[in-house]
């Protein structure tokens, strides 16, 4: 028992599981009432997915400035992870949609980027797995991280307001959109985790 709870993974399904309960506990908003909850969650899954792809293009730089094989490591486990909570977030998304209005908007802006770059990025990792360099991979998550958020801060938002939580007066929505993203990262660094000691600590060399 004690060695299974020294691996990641076990740690990782307890978060997941720590977050959906949470999830479902969300404070109901005045106009969507009680499927707003779906909304937090998407929200926080994606804001996840940023995070891991912004940290691994910055160790991804770290590494190619400082030829450390941890960095390296880093990079290619926090790409992966990024990648893996983006894919997940899609079937999240059209679940808000479908929760919240009642239809499914595929030719939202916002939504065929998420594609877009679910399937790029899918492409990327793959080839930067078969090719197994070091410092394409870090080049790679660089390059990538750089231009999602380019598009990301250019799309066009129609059923997604800018900021529709901290443009919200209740403190407590808020407070729990914050909590459960902090949840959702910890999910993330567990999963980058194993990754890091499972897949891409071989190809860390330099």
């Amino acid at each position: 028992m004690r060695k299974a709870l020294q691996s990641p993974i076990p740690w990782f399904f307890l978060t997941l599981l720590a977050i959906f309960l949470l999830a479902a506990l969300g404070p109901a908003e005045k106009s969507l009432g009680g499927q707003v909850r779906v909304v937090y969650l998407h929200g926080a899954w994606v804001w996840a997915a940023l995070a891991a792809f912004v940290a691994a293009g910055a160790l991804g730089l770290a590494a190619l400035l400082f030829r450390r094989s941890s960095l390296y490591a880093w990079s290619c486990a926090l790409g992966r992870t990024g990648l893996i909570f983006w894919i997940t977030y899609l079937p999240l998304s059209l679940w808000a949609m479908q929760a919240n209005w009642n239809g499914l908007f595929l030719a939202e802006p916002r939504w065929r980027l998420a594609l877009a770059f679910a399937a790029g990025g899918l492409l990327l990792q793959v080839g930067l797995a078969l090719a197994s360099k070091p410092a394409w991979t870090a080049l790679g998550n660089l390059f990538f991280s750089i231009v999602l958020l380019y598009a990301v801060t250019g799309v066009q938002n129609i059923m997604h307001p800018g900021s529709p939580i901290f443009s919200s007066e209740a403190a407590l929505i808020q407070v729990f959109f914050i909590s459960l993203f902090l949840l959702t990262l910890l999910a993330a660094f567990w999963l980058a985790l194993w990754l890091k000691t499972r897949y891409c600590s071989l190809s860390s060399g330099s």
